[in-house]
Order: structure tokens, then C-alpha cells, then sequence
């Protein structure tokens, strides 16, 4: 029988923090569909179609991040680890692998449904059934095809290799590129791995795109992992750079 709202698998190994997890999403407006290991999960995705996936890492009869990589291989659908590891290494291995985001455990309600609702959207914006090669975020409008960036109605020149960073986070809106991705896409995988380059491209990119380099709403920092194109909706106070940040 089809779901009539959204369905959420949940896998979490914990008893009492799935079952709380699943009345929240209920409460949130979500079906969810829980698992309580990995095999379980991919034999419910045999029989369901998820709108997303939260999933803990934990499990006890195969890693998630095996898991992570098994679902990813039959699914597009949104992958959001909920995690007690909080070790850069693991999220980075997560988003290599095929998560959209990563939020480590304990963890507020409001931000996992925030990060739900982000993931969901952004799929479905990556996703339309006519697909755009014109892409606008806040006062940013981006378009593919034509090589062509605005910001506040204003076009605005990049460099090739700026307006190409710049692609790849559009193409990944929502998602955290952490600093070896990018560097294996813009200068190759044989190319030197200096995060000052990253750190470099990132800066010149936002004193073009953001009203604030320093306090910027759309090029947001994910500390120590890399860095995410979001929409004007985040407080660009939790996201001015600081001294001691991984940028």
C-alpha cells in the first residue's frame, strides 16, 4: 500500500532512541519506516520507496558506512547520518560515499527536522521534471548553460576556474564538498592536495557572491570538512569566518 505522506527509513540500531525518533518525525508529518540493521534496511528497500533515509552508523551486523555505500548504489533518494562518531575521517568517508549530511549525536530535534526538510528540498530541486539549466538561490542566479552569474540583478564576472567551483556547489546545492573533492575536481587528482588552494578559490568566490564575505549566506564553512552552498535562510552569524576555523 502506497505511503499518503512522505516516508522517512529510519535505521538505528537503539530502541528507545528509534522509537523516539519516530515520533518526532511522525509528529513532523513524515510516515516512517524503522529498521533496526542494515539488513533489515535493504530489504525494506526491496518492497518501498523512501523519500529519505536517517541513518546511524552503528550497526550491529554490518558498518554504515558499508551500508551507507549499498544504499547509495540503489538509491538517489536524500541519505542523512545520525551519528555518535564524530571524528572528521568518518564524516568525510560519509559524504564520499554518498550522504547529504552528517549530524552528530546528542543532536537537536529541530536540527535533524531542519535537515530533513533541507535535504528533501534540494533533492527536489536537483530533481524537477522539466530541469533548468538556470539556478537561483536568495539574490544568486546562476546559469549553467550560458556561463552567466548574477547577484541582486547584477552580472558579475568569474574566472573559469571560479565560475567551475562555483558549478559544483550549485550542482550539489545543500551537500557539504569537503576540501579533497574539490581539489580532485578542479585541479585533478594528481594535482598537489593544498587546501590553500580551496581556501583561496573560496575567498575570491565570496567576495564576488556575498554581500558580507566575512559573514557569508550562501557559501557557508562545515568546519574542519569543507564547504556548502546554501540558501539565504541560514544566520550568517553562525557562519562568519573565525581565526581558528577549518576554511
Amino acid at each position: 500500500m502506497p505511503f499518503a505522506k512522505p516516508l522517512i527509513l529510519l535505521v538505528d540500531d537503539d530502541a528507545p532512541l528509534r522509537k523516539y525518533l519516530g515520533t518526532l518525525l511522525a509528529g513532523a508529518g513524515y510516515e516512517v519506516l524503522p529498521a533496526e540493521n542494515g539488513e533489515q534496511a535493504l530489504k525494506e528497500m526491496e518492497t518501498h520507496t523512501a523519500a529519505a533515509v536517517v541513518l546511524d552508523l552503528g550497526l550491529p551486523d554490518i558498518d554504515g558506512q558499508q551500508l551507507l555505500v549499498k544504499l547509495r548504489e540503489r538509491l538517489e533518494t536524500p541519505i542523512v547520518v545520525l551519528s555518535a562518531r564524530d571524528d572528521p575521517a568518518e564524516k568525510i568517508a560519509a559524504l564520499d560515499h554518498g550522504a547529504d549530511d552528517y549530524l552528530t549525536k546528542p543532536f537537536s530535534s529541530g536540527e535533524l527536522l531542519a535537515r530533513i526538510r533541507l535535504a528533501l528540498r534540494h533533492h527536489a530541486q536537483a530533481n524537477p521534471a522539466d530541469k533548468s539549466p538556470i539556478l537561483a538561490f536568495g539574490g544568486l542566479r546562476v546559469d549553467l548553460f550560458a556561463h552567466r552569474v548574477f547577484v541582486e540583478g547584477r552580472e558579475i564576472h568569474l574566472t573559469p576556474i571560479e565560475f567551475k567551483v562555483l558549478a559544483l556547489f550549485v550542482r550539489h546545492a545543500g551537500k557539504v564538498l569537503h576540501h579533497r573533492f574539490l581539489l580532485n575536481e578542479v585541479w585533478g587528482p594528481a594535482a598537489p592536495q593544498q587546501a590553500q588552494n580551496v581556501r583561496v578559490l573560496i575567498a575570491g568566490l565570496r567576495r564576488k557572491i556575498e554581500t558580507d564575505p566575512a559573514r557569508p549566506r550562501h557559501l557557508l564553512t562545515e568546519q574542519g570538512i569543507g564547504y556548502r552552498l546554501m540558501p539565504c535562510e541560514a544566520d550568517p552569524a553562525q557562519n562568519a569566518d573565525q581565526p581558528s576555523a577549518a576554511r
